[in-house]
């Protein structure tokens, strides 16, 4: 680090360099934050693998029924909101402690809760996320068939919208400025919702069963990717009276023009029984820049594909994936500056554990493990018991400075220097940030501290020596 700085110094290092070797290294360590604790307000027991806990820190819940869902705004980084299987949704101030980095406990409070009722969501939460050019306002769907639009700073329901079927995800554009909300059900079509006109626009149709992915391109306004329970991921324009431009092929290894399939006339030829998956699709991401595609299915593949070409790049990330979930798997890049080009990173929720892998070559850089008991449960005041099998629900990037990208661009908020926050169904939220070098001002105070006890011994055991020496000895 000390040669590093020296470089900088002298120009050998530019500031840009600079800053990307000192974000791979963040990237690459996050570690557990288990002093960061999310406390939703409800009161029980709980009850892991079995056993009554006497810890009271254990006894605190984000949401005691499981969390099912997080998402966390990219402008500055600080609002969170976490949607849970009893249908409330809860946000929370991430700047209430001053410096996560530190070892001092804090306990976060939710600043608002909305709770169940008639208006709001009757069933769990699917899905949460904000609009993608004001932290102001933010999305929720749930099982019960609706998707809801609330006023982050009042938490109170904007509108309201029924798709008649069970909504397993959402997505929003990040770049497009058509408000327009691509939500996968139990229906096979993809349905559209406008959120100026208020109404569902148009239906995509195609797949062969429910959508359990869905994700919009950060480069073309208009471009969207969807997975579904047969296997398929299907691109499509939707300004198109067609729409469907393409199918990813796990075979395809060489793209579309190389294989015959772009015609002279620019016109995108498909196979019908094109699959990206040999298992539902239930996990769709994008970099930040737009230029590949990532996929994950419950047979236990993470595929990337060009999104220029449709070409699988055969990244192989190993028979460590788990996914073995009917919900919609959140998984994430690291955005594009905080590597080297061609080194971006994707986080992975394994199941009970958090990979950081390698996005083109699928090598796994670092586990982080310490996501909790494997059952865990709760005991409530009213004497009734509920035991799950615990795993990770959710996870999100706390960047800041994301205008005009997909995620913030900048590592962390005001006060951290990056996070990863997991929503668990044990009913935890759990925090996960990389350490830092050198001291802040309260391990100055702790350095400091040490330095006079050392002292103090010294001075001691200087006192007893010169009294050995100062005295005579006579020996009889």
């Amino acid at each position: 680090m000390n040669q590093l700085l020296l470089d900088r110094a002298a120009g050998v290092v530019g500031p840009n360099v600079f800053a990307r070797l000192q974000t791979t290294q963040l990237l690459s360590s996050f570690r557990p934050a288990p002093q960061y604790r999310f406390d939703g307000g409800e009161r029980g027991i709980a009850v892991s693998d079995g056993e009554a806990s006497s810890d009271a820190a254990s006894s605190i819940w984000a949401h005691q029924a499981g969390v099912s869902a997080l998402a966390l705004e990219r402008f500055d980084g600080r609002i969170l909101v976490s949607g849970g299987a009893d249908a409330s949704i809860r946000l929370w101030d991430l700047e209430q402690c001053g410096n996560p980095a530190n070892s001092h406990a804090h306990t976060f409070k939710p600043v608002a809760t909305v709770r169940p009722s008639a208006q709001t969501h009757k069933f769990g939460i699917t899905h949460l996320s904000f609009f993608p050019f004001d932290s102001g306002a933010f999305i929720s769907s749930s099982y019960d068939q609706t998707l809801k639009l609330w006023s982050t700073n009042e938490a109170r329901l904007s509108a309201s919208f029924s798709l008649a079927s069970k909504i397993y995800t959402h997505a929003i554009s990040p770049v497009a400025s058509h408000l327009t909300v691509a939500c996968g059900t139990q229906h096979p079509a993809v349905r559209l919702v406008d959120l100026r006109s208020g109404s569902s626009i148009q239906s995509l149709p195609g797949h062969g069963g429910a959508i359990l992915a869905t994700a919009w391109s950060p480069r073309h306004e208009h471009v969207l990717a969807t997975g579904s329970v047969d296997g398929t991921v299907r691109i499509w324009d939707i300004r198109r009276a067609s729409a469907l431009i393409g199918m990813l092929d796990h075979e395809d290894s060489l793209g579309l023009y190389h294989n015959g399939l772009l015609g002279k006339d620019g016109q995108v030829k498909t196979r019908a029984s094109a699959k990206a998956h040999a298992a539902p699709v239930n996990g769709l991401t994008w970099t930040d820049d737009g230029s590949y595609i990532v996929s994950a299915g419950h047979d236990n593949r993470i595929r990337v594909w060009d999104a220029a070409t449709g070409r699988n790049t055969l990244a192989s990330f190993g028979p460590a994936i788990r996914n073995a979930q009917l919900a919609s798997v959140t998984m994430f890049t690291s955005p594009v500056g905080l590597t080297q080009p061609g080194k971006e990173l994707l986080f992975w929720p394994n199941e009970t554990e958090i990979l950081v892998c390698d996005l083109h070559d699928g090598r796994t850089i670092t586990k982080l493990r310490g996501t909790g008991a494997a059952i865990a449960g709760v005991r409530s005041s009213k004497k009734s018991e509920r035991s799950v099998r615990n795993r990770i629900s959710s996870i999100v990037w706390r960047g800041a400075g994301g205008s005009g990208g997909s995620s913030g661009v900048v590592m962390g908020g005001t006060n951290m220097p990056g996070a990863i926050f997991s929503a668990h169904l044990d009913g935890q939220i759990r925090a996960w940030v990389p350490p830092l070098e050198g001291k802040d001002e309260d391990g100055e105070d702790d350095l400091a501290e040490a330095g006079e006890e050392r002292s103090k011994k010294r001075k001691l055991l200087n006192d007893v020596y010169k009294s050995f020496m100062g005295q005579k000895i006579t020996f009889t």
